[in-house]
């Protein structure tokens, strides 16, 4: 009843940027905290960004200057900017969300992940 779509994944070389995105839509009362993890192969899923409904905002230390997250509530979007890309980077990135509906209250949701490589 609550779909995550993720957009704007890809290939792109070091120090390039990319652009993500990720829309909510279905039987939403409230989105409450939004956010973006990754998981590259063989490696545990880390977050990456969160930005709760008030906005504040909370970064992983590696990507600390280099990523921003940001949230449009009146089209239901979080996006991440993503500058200076590295190598290290990639990843497959899965956008969550916090999400309280009238029907299952506070549920936490995750799009289906987009794949960001970064490499020359």
């Amino acid at each position: 009843q609550v779909q995550l779509v993720e957009s704007g994944g890809g290939l792109v070389q070091p120090g390039g940027s990319l652009r993500l995105s990720c829309t909510a839509s279905g039987s939403i009362f409230s989105l409450l905290t939004m956010g973006w993890h990754r998981q590259a192969p063989g490696k545990q899923r880390e977050l990456v960004a969160t930005v709760t409904n008030g906005g504040l905002t909370n970064y992983a230390d590696s990507v600390k200057g280099r990523f921003t997250i940001s949230r449009d509530n009146a089209k239901n979007t979080v996006n991440l900017q993503m500058n200076s890309l590295k190598p290290e980077d990639t990843a497959v990135y899965y956008c969550g969300a916090d999400i309280y509906t009238t029907i299952a209250g506070k549920t936490t949701y995750w799009g289906q992940g987009t794949q960001v490589t970064v490499s020359s």
